[in-house]
């Protein structure tokens, strides 16, 4: 059983692309909306989190887990991989969706320190929130593989909170314009090459994006992205890829929350349109 855990419902677009592309895997998705969001907590406090609700799923029987969060990602990932799960869980495994990301739209693996002299130029926008934009993750990491892009970081408070709170259609939209407007400010007004939704609770609302921005932007599906990476790491690592066994019944996906599911249910089935019912993790 692979483990899935975000903040609240953005890391469900990544557990739809990894249930698509692994057909025969369990998944256990695990969102923290009790804490959520956690785009304007501090690191440490974003560790903590991380590492209580990693343990909640290895608990439960999951080796590898996917931080479906790219802030988590972004501020807490390289401490937990390091420290914490060789003290604490030796033989379990956390993942992100960084790495992933930079590797589709550079084109250029993540370990290749030499990447080749023909790697994408142009500019490319990161809608973001606060905390993951502070990190500078990905311009950093971007600029090691691919020195000819430019990276345009564009945070947005509130977003996130804004589609956990439910809030109507049309209040999402004026955000969404806002802040698309904000990062053509920063390009002085010129199209960006390719765009990236740096957070998954973003990809809940993908369409409000591709309407404020020029027609036919390209945005890399971040999980999309992460879903093929994963099926090559299991490859790469068999002692995590645990198919179930043919013949074998009962639900693939299982949904645990630390808010109250009677209410994130609807919200979830509202932005996936998937029959996905949530249990509370008391």
């Amino acid at each position: 059983m692979i483990g899935v855990f975000d903040s609240g419902l953005g890391g469900l677009t990544v557990l739809r692309a990894l249930s698509a592309r692994l057909p025969r895997h369990r998944f256990l998705y695990l969102a923290d909306h009790a804490n959520a969001p956690y785009g304007d907590l501090p690191a440490d406090r974003i560790l903590t989190l991380a590492q209580d609700n990693l343990s909640r799923l290895f608990r439960a029987g999951c080796r590898l887990a996917i931080i479906g969060c790219n802030t988590v990602s972004a501020v807490a990932l390289r401490p937990i991989q390091r420290d914490w799960l060789p003290r604490h869980w030796p033989g379990c495994n956390a993942l992100g969706l960084i790495v992933p990301t930079i590797e589709a739209v550079t084109g250029v693996d993540w370990n290749d320190c030499a990447p080749p002299s023909d790697t994408p130029a142009g500019t490319v926008a990161i809608f973001a929130t606060s905390r993951t934009v502070d990190s500078a993750v990905y311009p950093v990491e971007i600029a090691k593989r691919a020195r000819a892009l430019r990276v345009v970081e564009q945070p947005c408070p509130n977003l996130a909170a804004a589609i956990e709170d439910g809030a109507p259609e049309d209040a999402l939209r004026h955000m969404v314009v806002r802040y698309v407007a904000d990062l053509y400010a920063c390009t002085g007004g010129a199209d960006p090459d390719w765009v990236i939704l740096g957070c998954t609770h973003y990809a809940l609302v993908a369409y409000l994006f591709r309407e404020a921005l020029a027609p036919g932007m390209p945005i890399v599906s971040q999980p999309q992205a992460v879903a093929q990476a994963l099926e090559g790491y299991l490859g790469r690592h068999p002692e995590f890829d645990a198919p179930l066994a043919r013949g074998i019944s009962g639900p693939r996906c299982r949904f645990l929350t630390t808010g109250e599911a009677r209410t994130v249910t609807p919200l979830a089935r509202r932005f996936i349109e998937e029959d996905y019912v949530f249990e509370g993790t008391a």
